[in-house]
């Protein structure tokens, strides 16, 4: 199935992990093979769930605020005597059971940040785009230079190129022009490659890549060396590891403590 090329009619079908290349008239004018490092990947579910989450946790001001019994303004005083009125004891009328008292557990102040390490928040990516990818929701097109801000050019460029109701354009560098015209396209969002995000990705029926933006994405999301622990070369036996580096320590050779 992944050798099958894309049918026609059908922009943007991955066919053996090339998509299309469309010009800024909207003409398809070739394919391009997508790093597989980065849309070849599996789809890990859990890594991508945690990564949307963490985002939509760290996007949250967390400025809400409820005032207690002594924040409430007024209250100082006792609002009747302790004994002999038939009534139940109060201290105050700013108590949790009063109207206009204050709030008991209510929320306070805090941050909703979440950490994650830089491998899985980057594995998150490469699954959301392939996940993409093999939707056939991905496209790439030539640098898009616009002289002036013009809405209507781009309608039509992503109306030429099948994209669905809301699309996800991703470019190298700020570009007023660009942004401008894309500005009140409710179903368009434009954001720089260095910013992408599992969640924009995920939440867009189209993906719109440059090509300058495609290989800064590949420069710093493409495969990297795996680790293997202290400087260990891959496939090299831990203990045979272990004693070259205690051997090399041992002749005064330095270790890098970075």
């Amino acid at each position: 199935m992944a050798d099958e090329q894309s049918p026609s009619g059908t922009p943007g079908l991955p066919g053996g992990g090339s998509v299309a290349v469309f010009d800024r008239e909207g003409k398809e004018t070739g394919q391009l093979q997508l790093p597989e490092a980065i849309f070849g990947t599996p789809v890990n579910a859990a890594v991508l769930h945690q990564a949307v989450r963490r985002q939509q946790a760290n996007e949250r001001q967390g400025t809400h605020d409820t005032k207690t019994r002594g924040e409430v303004s007024g209250g100082g005083k006792k609002p009747w005597k302790q004994k002999g009125t038939g009534r139940a004891r109060q201290g105050s009328t700013r108590a949790p059971q009063w109207r206009h008292g204050g709030v008991v557990f209510g929320p306070h102040p805090r941050s909703y940040e979440q950490k994650m390490p830089r491998k899985q928040r980057r594995a998150a990516l490469r699954a959301a785009l392939s996940a993409k990818h093999q939707e056939g929701a991905v496209r790439v097109i030539e640098e898009l230079a616009l002289e002036e801000p013009k809405t209507r050019v781009l309608v039509e460029l992503f109306d030429q190129m099948g994209a669905g109701a809301r699309t996800l354009l991703i470019i190298r560098e700020h570009d007023l022009n660009l942004e401008k015209s894309t500005r009140n396209l409710v179903s368009v969002k434009t954001i720089l490659v260095g910013n992408l995000n599992p969640s924009d990705v995920l939440i867009a029926d189209t993906i719109v890549f440059t090509r300058t933006s495609l290989d800064d994405l590949e420069g710093w999301l493409g495969a990297s060396p795996p680790v293997t622990g202290r400087g260990f070369a891959p496939g090299e036996p831990r203990s045979s590891a272990k004693r070259a580096f205690e051997t090399s320590e041992g002749a005064g050779g330095a270790s890098e403590t970075s």
